[in-house]
């Protein structure tokens, strides 16, 4: 979507507009950020590295929790 110079509360406005749920792994994104002011549910992935041989793991738990992810709020996934 060329959105890698965006960030913050910019990137999570535009991805309001295209989508439902915002995954990340940046743990601090719920103290950044006023998410209940965007329209869009956030779910921080949580591992013992941002390698993706650590994060495979947690896509079991993300894949459930997305339904019932809830805009404006952040929910963790893993450890």
């Amino acid at each position: 979507m060329d959105w890698t110079t965006i960030k913050n509360g910019e990137l999570l406005a535009l991805a309001a507009k295209e989508f439902d749920v915002f995954v990340t792994v940046d743990r601090n994104l719920s103290f950044q950020q006023n998410l209940p002011a965007f329209s869009i549910a956030v779910i921080v992935l949580r591992a013992s590295s941002n390698r993706l041989a650590d994060l495979k793991p947690l896509i079991p738990e993300l894949l459930a929790c997305i339904p019932s992810a809830k805009k404006g709020a952040v929910e963790y996934v893993g450890v």
